[in-house]
């Protein structure tokens, strides 16, 4: 079964939003302090799944993996969009969104818990399940964030506000990943793993696991507390149960030719955005790059991230200006421009071009996301939840990366592998430009 919407049952006349539900203007004197608590979820899923970027070369070090194996933690992560997107707006359906965004803090809390008997086994698969079961949280919160900003405002500025509510996102991706590369970084950056004899390795092993275990477990008790929180707020909304359809019916959504390009591009997005974020680290310690240690690299990806949050901001305010088609169009185009230019240069331009990508990656989800779903009007629900499932594209494209840079540095050995393979990411946003290009009017316009 898929969800639609609750509606907030009115006493006044009602305001539409681009790709949301009815709302009555009588209930906006809880705007305010509803917009401060949907910003604080931006925050934790957004700083949780950036962690992923540390953790990614930390387990690629630890369990001597390939790129593509090693991007199996993006892939656990994020097949979890998919598999729980649906369930995710069903639960919206039948018990709003305050009680179910309770719930999907309670899941990333049991994910970021399941690190310690994982941390325990020393078994790379047991780190996947944790990852999944995280995901899982992030994903039914997320389901509830996207449309509920939405509705907290007039129509007109949909774009705009959104666009803000992510720029929390990214001071979350900004303090988490330079944090995580102090707690678990650190020590790959002076330990030889070729030098340890076998028990070595399993007891170096045992103890950096327990690193990331620790870090996890301070999260769990975050998470708790947020959920606890927001457990005491569960009734802020007046929210009524509409009809619900059935699975298959919130597909029929992909036959409408915007709402089916932007999901695409939601798919290419978010792909190509997690392979740059996953290999950055790796990226930026090679000698034709910026040659730091692990812990510097780490650090570095805050600048990635952190030129996303800077972009929101900016990117709220151009969008108030200009067709956000046309917006998102120039940024896709300056993207594939700074992966062409460090693809093929080295030192810091090489490896500063890279993170700048941060900075015009910034508008693109939330512009995509609102493009996508003008006119869904009480099937927002179901956009948002069929959005959602295209977020897999972070399982899918970064293991296609990973794997491209594998063949490159086996088969061509003279070639850099993973400057080779950004050509998977800029394939990528070429999809976005042409998405771009394509919505820059209005929908009743188009």
């Amino acid at each position: 079964m898929q969800a639609v919407p609750h509606v907030w049952r009115e006493a006044a006349h009602t305001v539409t939003n681009p790709g949301t539900p009815a709302k009555p203007a009588a209930d906006y004197a809880n705007v305010p302090d509803l917009r401060l608590f949907v910003f604080a979820l931006f925050f934790i899923f957004g700083g949780i799944t950036s962690l992923n970027d540390i953790v990614v070369p930390k387990l690629k070090g630890l369990f001597t993996l390939t790129y593509g194996q090693a991007m199996l933690v993006q892939f656990a992560f994020f097949m979890a969009y998919f598999v729980i997107s649906l369930p995710g707006a069903a639960i919206v359906r039948r018990v709003g969104y305050m009680r179910t965004a309770f719930v999907g803090l309670l899941t990333m809390t049991a994910g970021c818990l399941l690190f310690i008997p994982a941390s325990s086994s020393g078994v790379f698969g047991m780190f996947l399940l944790a990852l999944f079961v995280l995901g899982s949280g992030i994903t039914i919160v997320q389901v509830v964030a996207n449309p509920l900003i939405s509705m907290l405002g007039p129509p007109a500025t949909a774009h705009s506000r959104l666009t803000f509510a992510q720029a929390f996102n990214s001071v979350g991706t900004t303090v988490f990943p330079y944090v995580g590369s102090i707690l678990i970084l650190s020590s790959l950056s002076t330990v030889d793993l070729t030098q340890l004899s076998r028990s070595a390795l399993g007891a170096f092993r045992a103890q950096q696991s327990h690193v990331i275990a620790a870090t996890y477990l301070g999260l769990a008790t975050v998470l708790l507390v947020v959920a606890l929180l927001v457990w005491m707020r569960r009734n802020r909304l007046k929210e009524g149960p509409v009809e619900s359809v059935t699975f298959r019916h919130a597909f029929d959504l992909l036959r409408q030719r915007r709402f089916g390009f932007g999901a695409l591009c939601i798919f290419l997005y978010v792909g190509a955005e997690v392979s740059i974020g996953s290999l950055m680290v790796n990226y930026l310690m090679q000698p034709s790059a910026l040659a730091l240690d692990a812990d510097t690299a780490g650090k570095h990806v805050s600048f990635y991230w952190g030129g996303a949050m800077v972009g929101r901001f900016i990117g709220a305010y151009l969008l108030r200006i200009y067709s956000p088609g046309k917006v998102l169009a120039c940024a896709a185009a300056l993207v594939l421009a700074l992966l062409a230019i460090s693809a093929n240069s080295s030192g810091a331009v090489s490896g500063w071009t890279l993170i700048a990508i941060g900075l015009f990656n910034s508008i693109m989800f939330p512009t995509i996301f609102s493009l996508a779903s003008e006119g869904l009007g009480p099937r927002a629900a179901e956009g948002s939840g069929i959005i959602c499932m295209a977020i897999v594209g972070g399982a899918i494209v970064p293991w296609i990366t990973g794997h491209t840079a594998d063949v490159v540095k086996d088969l061509l050995a003279d070639w850099t592998p993973l400057k080779t393979a950004m050509i998977v990411p800029a394939i990528c946003y070429l999809g976005i430009l042409s998405f771009g290009v394509y919505a820059r009017r209005p929908k009743d316009a188009a």
